[in-house]
Order: C-alpha cells, then sequence, then structure tokens
C-alpha cells in the first residue's frame, strides 16, 4: 500500500505546486463580481464569475490602495493577482492586487436599465414618499418565514416594545415565483391596513436579491397605500426596491428599529415631559398666585367701601367749608346791612322829624321841596312825628341862595 498523508500534507503539497506554477503566480482573470462582502478589518471579499463557473477572490486591506472605484455586485472586472491555495481550508481562491473595470455584467445592466427607466416615471419622487409612523401599533413584514432577517426583526421589535404587533406575511425571496409571491404579500398586508410594512430579507449575491430589482414588485411598492420600509440585504447591497420604498433601511435590524418605537425610551421622554410639564404648571401657579396676591392688596388698597367713605369724609369737608364760608358771608353782609341801616337811619325823614322837624307834602301825596312850587290858597299837609296836619298857603316867600330877598 502507497504512503498514507495527512490532509494538512496534502494541501501543502498542493500549495506548493500552486506557488511553483508561474501562470499561476501571475495571473489575470476576466469575470463579473458577486457575493461582495467589505469586512471591517478592511479586507474585500467576493466571487468572481462567468456563464460557467465561480472563483472565491480576496483583495486585502494593504492592497486597495490601488482600487479607484467601489467593489459592488455585477460589476465586470479584471482582477491580477495570484492563486494560491488556503490551506487550513484546502481551496484555492484568487488573491487580488489590482482590480480595474471591464464593462458592466449582464445583471447590472438590466438594473441600471430598470432603474433609469422608473426614475424617468417619477417613481422614485420624494413628493410620493410616505412618512414613517412615529408610534406604529402593527407591523407587517414581507419577508421569508425561516432565516436571520425575519428572526433579527422578532429580536429587536420584542427588545425595543412588546406591545407591537407583528404580522409576517411569508413570501419567497429568491429563485423562480419569489417576484408575484412578494407583490401578493404585499398587496395582502396593504389591505389589512397595517400602521408601517417591512419589505426585504438577508444578504446575498445580486442574484438571490435579484427578485428584490423586479419591475412588478417596485410598482407594488409604490402602489401600497402603507407606508414600506425596504430592508433588502446588508448595507452595501442596494435593489430598486429601495428606491421605491418610502424609506431604506440598510438592514432588516435596522428596519426593525426604524419601525418599532423603543418603548422604554418612550417612557423616559414621557415622564421628563411630564416633569417638565409639572414644573411649567407649578410655575405658572405660582405666578398666578403672587398675581392674586397683588390683585387682592390693590383691590383692599381700592375697595369701594373705603373709597366710598373716603367720598363721603370728603363731603363732609367741603360741606363744613361751605357752612363755614357761608356763616363768613352772612356775617359780612350783616355787617354791610347794618352799614347801610347806619346811613339810612341817618338820613331818614322820620328822624329828622322826630327832632323838630315836618314833612310837606301835596294833597296827593308829593314832597313838597321847594317853596316855589306852591301858591297862596294851595292846600298842604305837614306830617310831624306824631300826626299829620292839613294847612293852607296864605303866602309864599322865594329866598334866594338860602336867604329872604331884601
Amino acid at each position: 500500500m502507497a504512503g498514507v498523508y495527512s490532509v494538512s500534507q496534502v494541501n501543502a503539497y498542493i500549495k506548493n505546486m500552486f506557488a511553483q506554477d508561474f501562470a499561476l503566480s501571475r495571473i489575470a482573470v476576466k469575470g463579473e463580481v458577486s457575493n461582495c462582502k467589505y469586512h471591517t478589518s478592511g479586507h474585500i471579499y467576493f466571487t468572481l464569475k462567468d456563464g460557467m463557473g465561480a472563483m472565491q477572490a480576496v483583495m486585502f486591506a494593504s492592497r486597495r490602495r490601488g482600487l479607484r472605484f467601489q467593489l459592488s455586485e455585477g460589476q465586470q472586472v479584471i482582477v491580477k493577482g495570484s492563486i494560491e491555495v488556503y490551506e487550513r481550508d484546502g481551496r484555492y481562491q484568487l488573491y487580488a492586487s489590482e482590480i480595474t473595470l471591464d464593462g458592466t455584467g449582464d445583471l447590472f445592466r438590466r438594473f441600471e436599465k430598470l432603474r433609469n427607466e422608473l426614475e424617468e416615471m417619477g417613481m422614485f419622487a420624494p413628493e410620493y414618499k410616505q412618512p414613517i409612523p412615529r408610534y406604529a401599533r402593527t407591523v407587517g413584514i414581507v419577508t421569508a418565514p425561516t432565516g436571520a432577517a425575519i428572526r433579527d426583526i422578532i429580536n429587536i421589535a420584542g427588545r425595543r416594545n412588546p406591545y407591537v404587533q407583528l404580522i409576517l406575511c411569508p413570501a419567497l425571496v429568491q429563485g423562480e415565483g419569489a417576484a408575484p409571491s412578494i407583490v401578493r404579500a404585499i398587496e395582502r398586508l396593504d389591505a389589512m391596513g397595517t400602521d408601517v410594512m417591512i419589505v426585504g430579507r438577508g444578504g446575498g449575491s445580486i442574484e438571490d436579491l435579484w427578485a428584490f430589482n423586479e419591475e412588478a414588485v417596485a410598482r407594488a411598492v409604490f402602489a401600497c397605500h402603507t407606508p414600506v420600509i425596504s430592508a433588502v440585504g446588508h448595507e452595501t447591497d442596494v435593489t430598486i426596491v429601495d428606491y421605491v420604498a418610502d424609506l431604506r433601511a440598510p438592514t432588516p435590524s435596522a428596519a426593525a428599529e426604524l419601525a418599532v418605537f423603543d418603548y422604554a425610551l418612550f417612557e423616559e421622554q414621557r415622564d421628563a415631559f411630564r416633569e417638565k410639564l409639572e414644573k411649567g404648571m407649578r410655575r405658572r401657579l405660582e405666578r398666578s398666585q403672587s398675581y392674586l396676591e397683588r390683585c387682592r392688596l390693590m383691590l383692599q388698597y381700592h375697595n369701594p367701601q373705603r373709597e366710598l367713605n373716603n367720598r363721603r369724609q370728603r363731603l363732609t369737608d367741603i360741606q363744613d367749608s361751605l357752612e363755614r364760608l357761608a356763616q363768613q358771608k352772612i356775617l359780612e353782609c350783616r355787617h354791610r346791612l347794618a352799614l347801610a341801616g347806619g346811613r339810612l337811619d341817618a338820613l331818614s325823614p322820620l328822624k329828622k322829624i322826630s327832632g323838630g322837624f315836618g314833612f310837606l307834602t301835596d294833597p296827593e301825596g308829593k314832597k313838597i321841596e321847594s317853596a316855589g312850587s306852591v301858591v297862596p290858597g294851595d292846600r298842604i299837609e305837614i306830617r310831624v312825628r306824631d300826626g299829620r296836619i292839613e294847612a293852607e298857603a296864605k303866602s309864599v316867600e322865594i329866598w334866594k341862595d338860602g336867604y329872604k330877598k331884601g
């Protein structure tokens, strides 16, 4: 029996054979990029394929300086490097040192053609995007019933808000019949009236994700009355559904975070708002109480009864003042009257009569002031202090300047 070798010995032997082959150490391979993944370490892992086969390839982070574009699904490229055996797994792969574009793959050309057509129709326009409800109560999900996508959505939704109802409408997400299955699921959930809908699946190659690049699926998402979040593949994967949907999530997990609000955070915000509202109400109440106290003091100061008392006191003061002025006026009038009475008394004919004088009038009572107004024979009346005397003029003498005419 020939010698028996271990697996690692065989792998090492084959690796050495590859290393000694000059053609494999400096080779350029043409093909279409598929299953492209950017690792957190900076390495790029992808599959290079054509119509007959496929090959695993990797470009390490140290080699990425010469890469002048973003490597993505469907690109037709020429990869220069070496083909070596990965000894641990016993498989060979292409270690890329340089990658250049060589046209576009067939699937990528179809993707760009449909994307451009739908964009010209306005299906990507922002005015058609519906807002995602902030507090959704029911979330519809269109994806495969088994797989990482639905598990991630359920786990994250349950952690963020266990009160949100998740409604799964299972659908084929790749292969033959996937597009019609997705369309039917979208239409069924839309008819149920869920608050928001997640349409997506986990990562994969451009072929695996192709159902979400079909025009029928894009039109179903566009016609949906329910706001749609697309969650197809990984962050670097972009499909037609991502352009048509109301919101794109990089992964199904991110879609669950966007669709389901964090109930714990909501409670914290609610409590914070309640505390803020209570503080505001207390401050408002304190200001109102202070204002009411000022009003009470002002009302007390301007009390109608107090004002009435003030007015009454003022009226009393005015009345006293008027009485004093009236008394003073009466005294002044009495004094003037007394003075006038004194003067009148001094001029009174009766007073003169009482001193031995008489008062002469004609029979009609008209005063006789001049001798010239009397002729002999006229009857006259003489009024004295204690009576009246009737007489007749015997003769009349007229004096000049108070003296008898000589």
